[in-house]
């Protein structure tokens, strides 16, 4: 797993870890029953303080993307509740598309962006 954060972002680290880790279960680079590196090696690895990765971790564990075992660590475990996932993506693509539509985005255009992103974690 290769971890990138960008120190010049104005996005949040422990967001950034997050949304990449997010994206490497999405494309099947991490599999359900993975383990991620400990908290004290993946602060290591990237230059980042513990708490960033244990906060990075308390959100996958909140979203349903690990669970946190004592022996195993954080662990892989994506959560199947499908009908909340949807929902999740609801609001969020209500306020996207919302924004799409003041700037005249039409909706050829968003079905062709969102096929895009798609296809791209069939790889």
């Amino acid at each position: 797993m290769i971890i990138q954060i960008d120190f010049e972002s104005n996005e949040a680290i422990y967001m950034q870890l997050t949304n990449q880790i997010i994206r490497e279960i999405a494309m099947s680079r991490l599999q359900e029953g993975d383990t991620l590196p400990s908290v004290r090696q993946l602060a290591e690895n990237i230059g980042i303080n513990m708490h960033t990765v244990n906060k990075a971790y308390s959100v996958l564990r909140q979203e349903g993307f690990v669970t946190i075992d004592r022996r195993r660590g954080a662990v892989v475990s994506i959560d199947v509740d499908k009908l909340k996932a949807l929902e999740e993506m609801r609001e969020i693509f209500s306020r996207v598309l919302a924004k799409g539509r003041c700037k005249n985005i039409s909706r050829q255009e968003v079905h062709e962006l969102i096929d895009e992103l798609f296809d791209a974690y069939q790889e």
